[in-house]
């Protein structure tokens, strides 16, 4: 394994521009392409393609196409779980989703985060934060999560939220940046 994968693991900086993790990125590139024009295929043969993308698939996981991600590999998608149109989760760091999740159209859960020193930034380095969403939580339509975020079990994020900092379990929260406005 080369010196850039092994830093993207270990959470440390590194350059995406590297020849392996371009191989995996063409893997992952190829699973979408056949999972996202499966649409009118059995349901057995979405989830094999699923089952080939995705690092750990509960049973009975529904993700509408079209469905985006950086690796596949480093997602992990709890049983029950439902994932709308338009999805994008961009995996460089691990993202673990719990047990019957609701996920709305078009969210993006990020864990890549840039440099803010702009000669490194414009170097390409990058790292990744894990992202852990507690089972039963809902994300609206649109929500945005950010690299290193825990939101907690049974928490509901209202539509076009962008959650920036960890949300406790069993609360509503709303707006940019997402703030808790009751518990539930």
């Amino acid at each position: 394994m080369g010196e850039n994968k092994q830093r993207m693991l270990a959470g440390d900086w590194y350059l995406p521009d590297d020849e392996e993790l371009l191989g995996d990125t063409v893997r992952r590139a190829e699973l979408c392409e056949a999972y996202n024009a499966s649409g009118t295929a059995p349901p057995q043969e979405r989830r094999r393609i699923l089952e080939q993308l995705v690092g750990e698939l509960g049973e009975g996981v529904r993700i509408r196409p079209p469905f985006h991600c950086d690796f596949g590999s480093r997602l992990s998608i709890g049983a029950g779980t439902f994932v709308n149109f338009g999805a994008v989760f961009l995996d460089v760091a691990p993202i673990s989703v719990g047990r019957d999740v609701q996920i709305g159209p078009y969210v993006q859960l990020l864990t890549p985060t840039h440099e803010m020193d702009a000669e490194r930034r414009r170097a390409g380095w990058e790292k990744g934060l894990p992202i852990t969403i507690g089972d039963n939580v809902w994300l609206g339509g649109g929500v945005i999560v950010c690299p290193g975020v825990t939101i907690g079990a049974d928490t509901v994020v209202g539509a076009g939220a962008v959650v920036t900092a960890d949300l406790p379990g069993g609360v509503l929260a709303v707006g940019n940046p997402a703030r808790v406005v009751r518990e539930l």
